[in-house]
């Protein structure tokens, strides 16, 4: 399916979202390469024997050779790199040069460019031995002031040092915010600490092989620094915070990570800075369709706000009168109340939204269970009630169920573990936005068993098995990267090698086409059983909303 969704894109230019405008005027050659829009403002143009003819944003370059420029590689497609060490470079040079690292579509003995031979080549898909490109590879009549602009751009593309990547070392950040759950906190971190003080050993007693040939250069040998940024404070302080930590510990990406009720602006510094963001524990992700450096597991709350409309509003199922939904009003049950809000005024159904204004931690259970009293006062069998809340606010839930059609967040409310009261338990669903247990089972064996060999008590099984598969998913990405270490390259190797994972912890499936930027895509509705610990009841299979 990847292969032929690349296909497509190649062909219609199916991928055009990768090179959406930036937020500030990008130089001529960027412009081209990346937008598909020429000096003087007009769109690029592309031409294709067979048809298929593409312009704008369809026939900007990245799209296939992306943002990196060093390729890319789908089935029997390959998209070599053009940027100029692998262009320009004279085909001895590239066989005796054992540093110049390979990359899919790299051939050492291919020909070598001169700025008007790459220009003629642009111009008519043929090379200067008179063999063709590729008929996928559009023909581009650049004006002269274009093609210098492109050309200009290629040579400068990928040269630059990337920060927090020396000879021996890659240096990586994770970030934790002020608000995040002090158990998950400690947890995260001592996978995270324990997976890269292993990764130093495993470094450590072994030597750099030797390159015996061009497609198996060598090995990722250098190690890994972890640099844990912990924020203080309210959240318009931290840019300034994490702009301090970038100065003075600068690294080549951020892995992992954990926060509670904001993230935004952990996310906006990752995007400014071009440093990559892989997979932080946080439930409320940043959706921001032309964002390119973050990237998340889920879109945590809203998929289920997603889930639940799905069912309510989208189903033959007879509809509900009106929409009630009570969240807290400092937590992240806004957004998805928010996001739930604006399906089901679509689906011109009432909708009434009620806060809950203080956090259960700064009040006794007592008055938590007053205030969701009052909260759910008024609520009749013919309304839809959607409670967007935490395990201690579910704990609190007092009295006979009000309405028939209850709604719970799996994320918020603790999964199987929610305590719900029994009386409660029949007649709520709640979103489970990953595999369900006895599905994810075997999956979950290899997690496990690295904790239990690395000595590691499991105290929050789903932010220590999410943090164990980021570091996992790091490792095997960087071993395809055969050291070249561009912040670019890491996130469009993450994308290619991504779906071909079979074992996910939580999640049954994982993949992230180019511009994706959230690797599952779905989840269950579930009613929990009568009682805690029995088997979870899927209402359905897996969903995509």
């Amino acid at each position: 399916m990847r292969s032929a969704a690349l296909f497509t894109a190649l062909l219609c230019a199916a991928g055009s979202g990768v090179g959406a405008a930036a937020e500030r005027p990008a130089p001529d050659g960027e412009n081209l390469y990346r937008h598909g829009q020429l000096p003087t403002g007009a769109l690029l143009a592309g031409s294709r024997d067979f048809g298929a003819n593409v312009t704008g944003e369809t026939a900007a370059c990245v799209n296939c050779h992306r943002r990196s420029g060093l390729g890319n590689v789908e089935g029997n497609i390959v998209i070599p790199p053009i940027i100029a060490k692998y262009l320009y470079r004279t085909r001895q040079a590239n066989v005796l040069d054992l540093t110049l690292p390979h990359v899919p579509g790299f051939t050492p003995n291919g020909w070598a460019y001169t700025d008007e031979t790459l220009a003629q080549v642009i111009r008519t898909g043929v090379r200067p031995n008179g063999q063709p490109l590729n008929a996928l590879m559009p023909r581009y009549a650049l004006d002269d002031e274009s093609m210098a602009a492109l050309i200009g751009y290629l040579k400068n593309l990928t040269t630059e040092p990337v920060p927090g990547v020396t000879d021996t070392t890659l240096h990586f950040a994770t970030i934790v915010t002020p608000d995040a759950d002090p158990v998950e906190k400690k947890a995260m971190l001592e996978i995270l600490q324990r997976f890269f003080a292993m990764q130093r050993d495993v470094i450590a007693a072994e030597s750099r092989p030797m390159r015996a040939s061009r497609e198996i250069m060598y090995r990722v040998t250098r190690r890994w620094q972890l640099h844990v940024w912990e924020l203080t404070g309210a959240p318009e302080t931290w840019q300034r915070q994490l702009e301090d930590h970038l100065a003075t510990e600068p690294v080549f990406a951020v892995i992992s990570g954990i926060g509670r009720r904001e993230w935004s602006p952990v996310h906006r510094f990752c995007e400014h800075n071009s440093i990559p963001c892989l997979l932080p524990n946080v439930d409320l992700p940043v959706v921001a369709d032309n964002d390119f450096y973050p990237v998340y597991y889920s879109r945590g709350v809203l998929l289920e706000a997603d889930l639940i409309a799905t069912r309510l509003f989208d189903s033959t199922a007879v509809q509900p009168r009106r929409l009630v939904q009570v969240y807290r009003s400092n937590d992240i049950g806004v957004a998805a109340a928010e996001a739930l809000a604006t399906r089901a005024k679509a689906a011109n159904i009432a909708v009434e939204q009620r806060a809950v204004p203080a956090s259960p931690e700064s009040r006794g259970a007592s008055s938590s269970g007053a205030a969701l009293k009052r909260a759910i006062a008024g609520v009749d069998r013919n309304d839809a009630l959607v409670l967007w809340l935490r395990e201690s606010d579910l704990a609190a839930l007092r009295g006979d169920v009000p309405t028939r059609s209850v709604y719970i967040s799996g994320l918020m409310g603790g999964l199987e573990s929610a305590p719900l009261p029994v009386r409660w338990r029949a007649a709520t669903l709640m979103t489970y936005p990953y595999d369900l247990p006895e599905l994810r089972r075997v999956r979950m064996n290899f997690p496990l068993g690295w904790f239990k060999v690395q000595a590691i008590p499991v105290t929050a099984e789903r932010v220590q098995t999410n943090t164990y598969l980021a570091c996992v998913i790091l490792s095997e990405t960087l071993g395809h990267m055969l050291d070249s270490f561009v912040r670019d390259f890491l996130l469009e190797r993450m994308e290619m090698m991504l779906s071909r994972r079979l074992v996910n912890g939580y999640f049954p499936r994982l993949g992230l086409a180019p511009g994706q930027r959230f690797a599952s895509k779905g989840g269950y509705v579930v009613r929990l059983p009568a009682t805690a610990g029995d088997k979870l009841l899927a209402q359905g299979a897996w969903s995509t909303p």
